[in-house]
């Protein structure tokens, strides 16, 4: 993938029921190291960076997922997120997802300038189980961004958010197993029942992957792999397109950037049938797949 992340910070707390198994945590140990250690990153700024003719490597119109070492409204990054916050409202050419399990620290976090939200921000909140849903969903819609969604991954057990979904604030709603280190089960039902609530609304959803256990018709399978887990996820036929994001991209000047002037995604032959390709920004022709 292509510039798909930022982590201008690395290492978490954890918080939740969808933090047991960390993925952070659980590669972080096979590199002896810590997740509970937090440290700002070498590349706290590298949406700013430039290539040797002087133009973003970062293009115009791509979308960045923020902090998915960590947190981006961790406490112990409070020092650090001011400097965060001014590369995202000078790259205003470019979508920032934001993903919390800590919605109620948001409010006291965000800068004195966001007004009703900053267009390039994709904010999301976690929800991997009913408890989380009906404790985050409130706080996410009372908070003040101009596009908001929901990832319930891990989902660890039925989630129903219908009735958050009515007044149409949530654009998006992801959902996957645990994978890496994780056990608990991802059941179909589960996915189905969800995806119904967000096609009634014209919601996009995207299923992105099975998880590594995962229950369907009463059988339990057994996937071994994340490219093995998101072709099956694709090949479930469960996500959804809805209202398409849209967001108001503006130059360095506050004059928007027309759409041609935008990048747009390559996608290779692995890529046709990969359930992340919704949310990801395409493939960086290394080859290393060697298709064309």
């Amino acid at each position: 993938m292509m510039h798909s992340n930022w982590n201008p910070w690395h290492g978490c707390v954890k918080c939740s029921e969808g933090c047991e198994n960390c993925y952070m945590y659980f590669l972080d140990e096979t590199r002896g190291r810590n997740g509970a250690d937090i440290y700002l990153t070498s590349g706290a700024r590298y949406p700013l960076s430039k290539d040797r003719k002087g133009r973003y490597k970062i293009q115009s119109g791509e979308m960045i997922s923020v902090c998915m070492t960590s947190d981006f409204f961790l406490e112990e990054a409070d020092a650090w997120r001011p400097d965060a916050w001014d590369v995202m409202r000078e790259r205003s050419d470019v979508a920032f997802m934001l993903l919390t399990k800590r919605p109620q620290r948001v409010a006291e976090c965000l800068p004195d300038d966001w007004g009703d939200g900053w267009d390039n921000v994709f904010f999301n909140v976690t929800c991997e189980n009913q408890r989380r849903a009906d404790e985050r969903m409130p706080l996410l819609l009372d908070l003040p961004f101009k596009h908001k969604g929901v990832q319930c991954a891990p989902i660890l057990g039925p989630v129903s958010l219908g009735r958050y979904l009515d007044d149409g604030q949530v654009e998006m709603v992801v959902c996957g197993g645990e994978n890496y280190g994780g056990v608990r089960p991802c059941n179909f039902d589960w996915v189905k029942a969800l995806r119904e609530e967000c096609a009634s609304r014209d919601i996009t959803f995207c299923f992105i992957e099975t998880g590594t256990v995962f229950v369907k018709d009463g059988r339990t399978y057994h996937l071994k792999g994340k490219r093995l887990q998101t072709t099956q996820a694709f090949k479930s036929g469960m996500s959804y397109q809805g209202k398409p994001l849209k967001f108001s991209f503006t130059d360095g000047l506050g004059l928007s950037i027309p759409d041609d002037q935008l990048h747009v995604p390559y996608y290779c032959e692995n890529c046709e049938e990969c359930a992340i390709r919704p949310v990801c920004n395409g493939c960086n022709k290394c080859g290393r797949c060697k298709t064309s």
